[in-house]
């Protein structure tokens, strides 16, 4: 397993990473560790744009697209 450290945090971020660690039942360490891993395993911004565009391209080009703003307004209005 690999070791990082990080100089430099405000003493305010500190307290509040001990206060939730506390609150979950965890030490500081195990919580910065699950933090860390949580924002790893999600995606980035350039692999959602490319499922958005794998997405689209399953849409013929010459089939009008529906904006889904519009969709979720008609929804609500019909409620």
């Amino acid at each position: 397993m690999a070791s990082v450290t990080i100089r430099n945090l405000d003493e305010g971020v500190v307290e509040r990473l001990k206060s939730k660690a506390k609150d979950n039942g965890r030490s500081l360490e195990a919580e910065l560790r699950e933090i860390l891993s949580t924002e790893a395993r999600r995606a980035s911004t350039k692999e959602l744009i490319a499922e958005a565009d794998r997405i689209a391209a399953m849409t013929p080009k010459d089939r009008p697209q529906t904006d889904s703003v519009k969709i979720i307004r008609e929804f609500r209005d019909s409620r």
